[in-house]
């Protein structure tokens, strides 16, 4: 009997990890868009494209994302935490490698947040959304890709 708790508890346990979240409190207000971090990274932009993006403003409220005019409301929203070798091994390989030393992130580990939504047309060679997956560096500082070119945003 105590075997079949056991498997239930871990089977519920497994289950509530994977369930949605609201866009974590941590990150909700405006972000700003400052720079391009240095990766290794093979990308589907060229610095034209990514340049584009330096300036441009971010938003997450409790229900929603937005970047420049395109909201994303009720989002589904997943927050894990990474270490430094799991997102290093997850985001190298096939010639590109990216690490958290290169994006500045000082800790052996990062909250992820990944904000689930229909495939976009936003930015062209991308079904990405700006700031639709990242990592939160600090209270004032995230850390998001598109095509594999890696920004920094500062809260507004």
């Amino acid at each position: 009997m105590p075997r079949v708790l056991l498997a239930f508890a871990l089977f519920f346990s497994l289950i509530d990890s994977m369930v949605a979240q609201n866009i974590p409190t941590t990150i909700i207000g405006k972000w700003r868009v400052r720079r391009i971090l240095p990766a290794d990274t093979v990308s589907c932009w060229g610095e034209k494209e990514a340049r584009g993006l330096l300036g441009t403003e971010i938003e997450y409220t409790a229900d929603s994302f937005r970047w420049k005019a395109d909201s994303i409301q009720h989002p589904t929203v997943h927050v894990t935490v990474v270490t430094a070798d799991e997102f290093q091994k997850e985001y190298s390989g096939s010639g590109s490698f990216v690490d958290f030393r290169r994006l500045g992130i000082p800790n052996s580990k990062a909250t992820k947040v990944q904000i689930v939504h229909p495939p976009a047309s936003i930015t062209q060679g991308s079904i990405e959304v700006p700031g639709d997956n990242l990592l939160i560096k600090n209270r004032k500082t995230i850390v998001f890709s598109v095509c594999n070119v890696y920004f920094e945003a500062k809260r507004e």
